[in-house]
């Protein structure tokens, strides 16, 4: 059940944003708050979508199986469209670029945090780098194979009596990709407006994420009953 046990505790977040936008006693930081919760709880449907395609797709919950699942090859390459949807869904999760919306400094200062410093500051800034590195993982896990290597490659080291147990190394090494497109996004794209942020998520991709619930699904099963 780790997939589940994961989507409930990043499922938190929300009241400690919610709590402090309240507890700072200041308008824009309750409405950076409102902000906030209102993006995480909207594009928290997309990313349970994707990851339910995912269990559709391996038919477990459990984070070994879905790696073990990926041997024979990444789930990126066929499910391509769903990995698009699931990291934009936890950009907007982990609050960055471009859906940063309770953080605009032009319209509500900084945000949740305004009234907040030092030691309670650092602690937010902590918890956010810690979601991205959290959800970094989770995609290397979910659609980059996790800790397995290639076959080809695992193949080649296997026959000149190389291959060591570099699992921990590889998976981290995938972690630190993607928390670099976190970092290469906030310095490329631009900050959305609040109402392009909420068109965006249920006019144009919880559509589309409902759909692949239901094409992947028919998909599977009809390559299943044609071998």
């Amino acid at each position: 059940m780790g997939i589940l046990y994961t989507l409930a505790l990043s499922s938190l977040g929300v009241y400690g944003i919610l709590f402090a936008g309240w507890s700072a006693n200041s308008k824009y930081a309750f409405l950076g708050a409102l902000r906030a919760t209102a993006a995480m709880i909207s594009y928290e449907l997309i990313l349970s979508s994707a990851i339910l395609i995912i269990i559709l797709v391996t038919g477990t919950l459990n984070f070994t199986a879905i790696i073990e699942f990926q041997e024979s090859i990444w789930l990126i390459i066929p499910l391509l469209p769903v990995f698009l949807f699931f990291f934009l869904s936890i950009l907007a999760e982990t609050s960055r670029t471009p859906f940063d919306l309770q953080e605009a400094e032009s319209e509500l200062v900084g945000g949740f945090f305004t009234e907040h410093s030092s030691v309670p500051f650092v602690f937010f800034f902590l918890a956010e780098y810690s979601s991205i590195v959290l959800f970094s993982c989770l995609t290397a896990i979910l659609f980059l194979g996790g800790y397995n290597l290639p076959h080809v490659i695992t193949y080649y080291l296997s026959l000149n009596d190389l291959f060591i147990n570099i699992f921990a190394l590889v998976l981290g090494i995938k972690t630190c990709i993607f928390c670099f497109f976190f970092v290469w996004f906030r310095a490329t794209l631009p900050r959305l407006r609040y109402d392009q942020l909420m068109e965006v998520c249920w006019l144009y991709v919880l559509p589309v994420a409902v759909a692949f619930i239901l094409l992947v699904p028919c998909l599977h099963l009809g390559m299943v009953l044609f071998i």
